[in-house]
């Protein structure tokens, strides 16, 4: 997460928040402003936002608070989501009054570079607010997350860096969808992390040992996947023990770009994507972060209701990380 830090404040994006009267939201705010780290943006009514900054101490004399009181961005954003989704701007309107919406807006718009909510809002709700403003990227259609894993010690190999997705979201992700995971799931590992991704479309099945339709769904997955973004390396399906083992990739999969190499793993469902994690976690003293969301055309990131201020704080860099061109 320092890397994360350092690296959001060599090049600082703007970065709203949407429940800007929360406590936590306001002295997060302050911090990456004092930090260089973010150009934090609160939504709420200015009064409101300031009596609960000033209940807790914080200033916020340099932090720009806006919302659906500025009468000339409520119009202009009810009138582009009317054009974009077919609907009556009265309509418009009522929808992106709401902070969520209004914080998306301003980063479809462009005066954000990205959003930072869910520490009192459900992450269903982000989601939903986010795919409807901030839209998705070209060629998808699925928002999705995935798990940055520091796993301590790998086959000699000192804090191997894992990509894990989907573990938060798609319950069951048909073909397309597992096939849009991988994909961005891949690009957040070359984009992000510096990594060279190997991802490999996991299964109980490695080509073809087993026939049944859940491996069917990942062997689709994994054409789909190639057409989509030949930059990428994927290969599937493979059975988790071939896709990071050297020794057990020759035997099961020889010749394969990606087996015993892997570095971005694709799970089939949220199920063992869940579980997977987890037991990395609470077994190998692995180290999670995340989950980060992807898929959408800016970048959207969600916390829990039981978000610290550092948490904010370390998300907001990611956040402006993600956002980097």
């Amino acid at each position: 997460m320092q890397r994360f830090v350092e690296s959001a404040q060599a090049c600082p994006k703007t970065i709203v928040y949407p429940e800007g009267t929360d406590e936590r939201v306001i002295r997060a705010a302050r911090t990456v402003k004092d930090g260089g780290i973010a150009r934090p943006v609160l939504i709420g009514t200015p009064a409101e936002i300031r009596a609960a900054a000033a209940e807790a101490g914080v200033s916020l004399d340099d932090v720009t608070i806006t919302g659906p009181h500025d009468e000339e961005l409520l119009s202009d954003f009810a009138a582009d989501y009317a054009a974009a989704r077919g609907i009556k701007e009265s309509v418009a309107r009522r929808l992106v009054r709401k902070p969520l919406a209004f914080g998306g807006m301003l980063v479809r718009r462009g005066r954000a570079d990205g959003m930072v909510a869910g520490v009192d809002t459900a992450t269903g709700a982000v989601v939903q607010a986010a795919a409807v403003t901030v839209g998705l990227q070209p060629g998808l259609s699925t928002p999705s997350s995935f798990l940055i894993m520091v796993v301590p010690e790998f086959a000699g190999e000192h804090e191997k860096v894992l990509v894990f997705a989907d573990a938060s979201l798609n319950v069951q992700p048909d073909s397309r969808q597992l096939a849009e995971i991988a994909v961005a799931a891949g690009r957040n590992a070359r984009d992000l992390l510096g990594l060279a991704p190997k991802i490999a479309l996991l299964s109980f099945s490695t080509k073809g040992s087993a026939v049944h339709a859940d491996t069917e769904k990942v062997v689709q997955a994994f054409e789909l996947a190639r057409e989509m973004d030949s930059s990428l390396v994927f290969d599937g399906e493979l059975q988790v023990d071939t896709a990071l083992v050297p020794s057990v990739a020759e035997k099961k999969a020889p010749g394969s770009p990606v087996a015993g190499e892997a570095n971005v793993l694709i799970f089939p469902d949220l199920d063992s994507g869940n579980i997977a994690c987890k037991l990395v976690q609470y077994l190998a003293g692995a180290k999670a972060i995340g989950p980060i969301l992807q898929g959408f055309a800016k970048p959207v990131n969600d916390l829990s209701r039981g978000a610290t201020v550092e948490d904010l704080v370390h998300v907001t860099a990611l956040t402006v990380v993600q956002g980097r061109p």
